[in-house]
């Protein structure tokens, strides 16, 4: 079990729950409905990719390097997407200017999650 993943996954899991039940109990109040479905969206990718981090915690079968490789993939996709989904999503209550320039950091937070799913792929295949 590699404890920096383990304490990465629980960590990002439970600001998951946080922003999940920030979303639905005082959000819903003061974004649209359009907006929180973008909130949710990145909730939802969020944790799916605690799951990621958790299998990587605990699978001894991938090689080290690719363990590593796939851990940072999966780590800076979910602060990249997730992170400029919520920003954007809040947007018209947090009035910050840079937000309008966050829109293209989401496709390289997804880029770098598929990039995490690809090492691992890659890395399986290399198992006997």
């Amino acid at each position: 079990m590699n404890r920096r993943m383990l304490l990465t996954a629980a960590l990002i899991g439970g600001l998951a729950v946080v922003f999940g039940a920030f979303g639905a109990h005082r959000l819903k109040e003061l974004i649209s409905e359009n907006d929180l479905e973008i909130w949710s969206k990145g909730v939802q990718y969020q944790f799916y990719h605690v799951f990621a981090l958790l299998f990587l915690a605990s699978f001894s079968g991938v090689p080290g390097k690719s363990m590593k490789l796939a851990y940072g993939f999966f780590t800076f996709g979910i602060l990249l997407f997730s992170g400029s989904l919520y920003l954007l999503a809040t947007r018209s209550i947090t009035n910050l200017s840079f937000i309008g320039f966050i829109g293209p950091v989401t496709p390289v937070g997804g880029l770098l999650l598929l990039l995490g799913w690809s090492t691992l792929f890659f890395a399986a295949l290399r198992i006997k």
